[in-house]
């Protein structure tokens, strides 16, 4: 609708519009904005009611003192590790199951689908003692191929990236097969470079959850070098008093890794997310 053309109406509902996105984006970003002013406040002023949003006294060194009282260097680097490996098995693993279930035909295909993805819904609590105890048969608890080995799977990226396949016209494989390229040069070679904004949005959700991961790292990790940062602020809980501003700037820190790949990517996750239900 051109400028000239557009109603009272018309301009009235699109003002409110914006109003209220811009609403809705100050409420998303108010508990943020606090974690941000608290990281610079006493432990004593963190909480306090009303929120004091104007520190009295800012206490920047929260931010230098946090490297030196806890690793926290050592923390972020196996929080990142383990982030990347399981982000990069998670999509290696998801896409190539995908790619069956989307275009391989074989007995019992859309049923072991169903089943597969019904294990979503099956609570994570309900299998973690028999995890445990599978991990510490093998030998793997204490070490980090224990949450590796967990999380290389997932039923989520298999049923996102299968979604994303379906959006593919099944004429290019079939051509494709016809000048004699395999299933495995199918999927390397037309399917993957076509499904980067699926890929990117696997990713990112993937390398979210596993980066922010607490209880798996709390139950399978004992060892303080082998901590992640999310285990690693909880040295900041002691018996008898709580560092709550170092949890605060730490917290802040530990956003970051976060806030640049979804910078850096937005535009494909967004796509990703936003194809892969087209289709069922």
């Amino acid at each position: 609708m051109s400028t000239a053309t557009r109603t009272p109406a018309t301009t009235v509902r699109r003002a409110l519009g914006y109003v209220l996105l811009v609403v809705l984006a100050v409420t998303i970003l108010l508990p943020f904005a606090w974690m941000l002013v608290s990281s610079v406040k006493a432990d004593n002023e963190v909480f306090t009611v009303p929120i004091q949003w104007v520190p009295q006294h800012w206490h920047l060194d929260n931010w230098s003192r946090i490297w030196t009282e806890i690793p926290l260097g050592s923390y972020l680097g196996n929080s990142l590790l383990l982030s990347v490996v399981i982000t990069f098995l998670q999509v290696l693993t998801g896409s190539f199951a995908a790619y069956g279930f989307a275009r391989m035909r074989f007995p019992g295909r859309d049923l072991l689908f169903a089943g597969y993805i019904a294990t979503i819904a099956v609570p994570w609590q309900a299998y973690m003692i028999p995890q445990y105890i599978v991990m510490q048969k093998l030998g793997l608890v204490n070490t980090r191929w224990s949450l590796i080995l967990l999380q290389a799977f997932g039923a989520f990226g298999v049923f996102l990236m299968r979604q994303y396949y379906l959006s593919i016209p099944e004429e290019l494989g079939e051509a494709a097969r016809l000048d004699g390229l395999s299933e495995y040069g199918i999927w390397a070679r037309i399917i993957l470079p076509l499904s980067k904004p699926a890929l990117a949005a696997l990713a990112l959700l993937t390398f979210v959850t596993t980066w922010n991961d607490y209880m798996g790292p709390f139950i399978y990790l004992t060892d303080n070098s082998l901590w992640t940062v999310q285990l690693g602020l909880r040295s900041f809980i002691g018996e008898y008093n709580v560092q709550y501003a170092m949890i605060m700037a730490g917290s802040a820190l530990s956003v970051v890794p976060i806030l640049v790949i979804f910078l850096l990517g937005q535009r494909y996750i967004i796509s990703g997310i936003a194809t892969s239900g087209l289709k069922g």
